[in-house]
């Protein structure tokens, strides 16, 4: 009885000490995720500045375990790096552009820039065109992949030191 007792407290001290800890459940608060409604939404959230990580998803085994990792993610990296989830099923248009089958999957939209009007082509004035960049995001999915991911590519995702 006595040795249960101690493994408990042992385990509790880890967990609340340990940096590197991933049990689950974890406060994180609120949820930083936000949930795609429409493309002009996103576009909005674009031109905002920050970076966007596109989550991808459908509902299977795996999504649970996913969705954990992204919120512990977006609450890593919130302010500078925003979150998105995508679910599939709801907006196939959306999804069905990126060209992809291998769902859940994750990318990185970022450095939108307005593009020049070419001036052979008639184009409507009320129309502004930019050009994104979209990284796929092949790292580990963890917080320590993101972190790492946004490292090599350049990506501010805290503050500077």
């Amino acid at each position: 009885m006595e040795d249960t007792l101690f493994f408990d407290r042992l385990i509790s001290n880890l967990r609340s000490t340990s940096k590197y800890y991933t049990g689950y459940p974890k406060d994180l608060g609120p949820s930083k995720i936000i949930s795609f409604t429409s493309e002009r939404e996103f576009v909005q959230l674009l031109h905002e500045g920050q970076p966007v990580a596109v989550a991808f998803t459908i509902k299977c085994p795996f999504t649970k375990h996913f969705d954990k990792v992204l919120e512990e993610a977006a609450s890593k990296f919130h302010p500078h790096v925003k979150f998105m989830r995508v679910e599939c099923p709801k907006y196939p248009g959306f999804c069905i552009t990126r060209q992809r089958k291998d769902y859940p999957y994750i990318e990185i939209f970022h450095s939108p820039q307005q593009q020049e009007a070419n001036p052979g082509k008639a184009s409507d004035a009320n129309t502004t065109k930019y050009a994104v960049k979209v990284l796929p995001f092949n790292y580990d999915v963890s917080t320590y992949g993101f972190r790492e991911f946004f490292k090599r590519h350049g990506i501010q995702s805290s503050e500077p030191k």
